[in-house]
């Protein structure tokens, strides 16, 4: 992103060398303090006993109440727990307060961000989360801005001690590091200054986020439109006799995915591109380079696994009612616990991709499916053979497909666009912030 709009805020009118060197030069009159020099304490969290549902439970804030984009806490899921008063004593967070992410992190995101505590409701951090207490020669908003710029240059990674599939924050070396603070009066000018502008730059992200929605929303329906009612408004209708669907074209025949799918199951091809099936694109290329992201077991024979071939049906059975199935793109293997399918029926693999991925179809596969635990649901194959599923006649199936690659490419091309734009705004929020805590610009509320 263009970052000139920074050329429009003043510096100050003298610098001294910093002795960092991701910093540089700051304003003189500014000093150079050492991290655990600014807060008071570094208190670890506790997780606490299972809640008893009464009014001495208390709010347990972990990583995932982290609003990372607005460095605040969220109070969309909060969990309580119970814990003793002994337990809890120094622990609870004040107004002004940081939490410090200490284990977590992901194949993309390290671990180690910090998000202000602005709540008037008590509360404690997890085991996996650290309070830090500012001391009173800084202001809170302030440092907050500071370490999320040492967590945007990767300064974080020095104190990072990685484990297997978990990365832990050597606080103590993490508090070791050093950066720049003006005097009080200017942090708090800083502090002001940023709040309202992130406030405006949140905004504008805000409502391109809605836009983004709306179109994801709209191809749902154009989508779910063209395959249950055709590409033609007036012509002639019956009902399906399925309350779900509704009215679908006179001609259209209602059948049954047990009519149009035969399973089959051949094995025995280790030496093929390894694939899996998800919920957002269907059949993909697995990622095989980049162990760390996949998160279930690879077994060095995969003689075992099943052949799927450009063209047929794939679906992960524990996830279909989510979604995790589609028609294949590749020639290559999957998990043996994976379904795959021929077509019976005339029909056009593309069609059937567009139709059977559409959310009118993944909430058969719900009520064909039973909970084995959180996030699997297993598929019953007897009761997937009586989802209903419409087929128009053949030269109408690839007539509705076209249509639907062309609208679906405008539709991802515009979203693309929006988030393009994003980007930039979260890139120029970054940068805004830096040139703000490090002096590079001086700002003031009116800025």
């Amino acid at each position: 992103m263009n970052h000139n709009k920074l050329n429009t805020y003043p510096r100050y009118l003298k610098y001294k060398d910093s002795g960092i060197d991701w910093i540089g030069e700051i304003p003189e009159g500014w000093e150079v303090l050492r991290l655990k020099n600014v807060f008071l304490d570094c208190t670890n969290g506790i997780w606490g006993d299972e809640p008893k549902k009464d009014a001495t439970d208390t709010i347990v804030l972990r990583v995932t109440d982290f609003d990372y984009d607005r460095l605040k806490i969220s109070d969309d899921n909060l969990t309580y727990r119970f814990i003793s008063d002994s337990e809890k004593k120094r622990k609870v967070l004040k107004k002004g307060d940081l939490l410090l992410e200490k284990s977590g992190g992901g194949d993309k995101t390290l671990v180690g961000r910090v998000v202000l505590f602005d709540k008037n409701y008590d509360a404690v951090t997890s085991n996996f989360v650290a309070k830090l207490t500012p001391n009173s020669n800084i202001i809170s908003q302030f440092i907050n801005y500071a370490l999320a710029t040492l967590y945007a240059n990767n300064i974080n990674y020095l104190s990072i001690k990685q484990t297997t599939g978990i990365q832990n924050l050597d606080s103590n070396s993490y508090l070791n590091e050093q950066f720049c603070f003006p005097p009080l009066a200017e942090q708090q000018q800083i502090a002001d200054f940023l709040d309202s502008k992130t406030a405006l730059i949140d905004e504008a992200i805000g409502l391109k986020q809605q836009q983004i929605d709306k179109l994801k929303e709209y191809k749902q329906i154009t989508i779910q439109t063209a395959v249950t009612r055709g590409l033609n408004p007036n012509a002639p209708m019956k009902n399906s006799g399925i309350d779900w669907i509704g009215e679908i074209p006179e001609h259209w025949e209602v059948s049954k995915l047990g009519q149009c799918l035969f399973p089959i199951s051949i094995k025995n091809h280790p030496k093929l591109p390894l694939l899996s099936i998800t919920r957002e694109q269907g059949v993909i290329k697995r990622d095989i380079e980049n162990l760390e992201s996949n998160h279930n077991f690879i077994p060095d024979d995969l003689s075992s696994y099943k052949l799927i071939k450009k063209g047929q049906f794939g679906m992960n059975k524990m996830k279909a009612w989510q979604g995790s199935y589609g028609v294949s793109d590749y020639t290559g293997i999957v998990s043996p616990a994976y379904y795959i399918f021929n077509f019976i029926k005339e029909i056009n693999g593309l069609f059937f991709h567009w139709a059977i991925r559409s959310k009118i179809y993944i909430s058969f596969f719900g009520s064909a499916s039973d909970g084995v635990r959180i996030g699997q649901w297993d598929l019953s194959k007897t009761r997937m053979k009586e989802i209903p599923f419409i087929i128009p006649p053949f030269a109408e199936q690839q007539q509705i497909a076209d249509y639907l690659e062309q609208k679906s490419a405008e539709i991802d091309a515009t979203i693309a666009h929006y988030e393009q734009q994003i980007d930039k705004l979260k890139e120029y929020k970054i940068v805004l912030i830096q040139a703000a805590v490090t002096g590079r610009i001086k700002v003031s509320n009116d800025g």
